[in-house]
């Protein structure tokens, strides 16, 4: 097991997917409306954050509820793409890209769940 957060697969794609979306929408390449835009980068940035602190709980019962809480947000950042690509601020290449990229931290997020779930490790608090 990772000893830090910055470790984690999972952590790792999810403070690189809040870089390419903020540039995505504050750089000039997409108008987005400003609440659009606001929680856009709300979602990308509590998907990496919940990975952090639910690690930094030290259980693994509390890591696995955060995680959940960032697989949650990375449903609602494909969301807000769909919502995206139908009011027609992004075009089907970008969509997809995110869309991808989006669906691939989610399912190490689950495989780090099903992972922590399966172990006999409680977590370092219990150690």
């Amino acid at each position: 097991m990772a000893k830090t957060f910055e470790e984690l697969e999972c952590w790792k794609m999810a403070i690189e997917l809040d870089a390419q979306v903020y540039e995505l929408v504050m750089n000039g390449k997409i108008f987005y409306p400003t609440s659009l835009r606001d929680r856009m980068l709300r979602s990308v940035g509590s998907i990496a954050d919940n990975i952090a602190e639910g690690f930094e709980r030290g259980g693994n019962k509390e890591f696995i509820q955060y995680l959940f809480i960032a697989k949650g947000s990375c449903g609602e950042l494909r969301s807000q793409f769909h919502r995206s690509k139908r009011r027609k601020l992004i075009d089907e290449e970008t969509f997809t890209k995110y869309y991808n990229d989006c669906r691939t931290v989610s399912v190490k997020l689950s495989n780090l769940i099903t992972h922590l779930k399966k172990s006999d490790f409680k977590g370092n608090k219990y150690v």
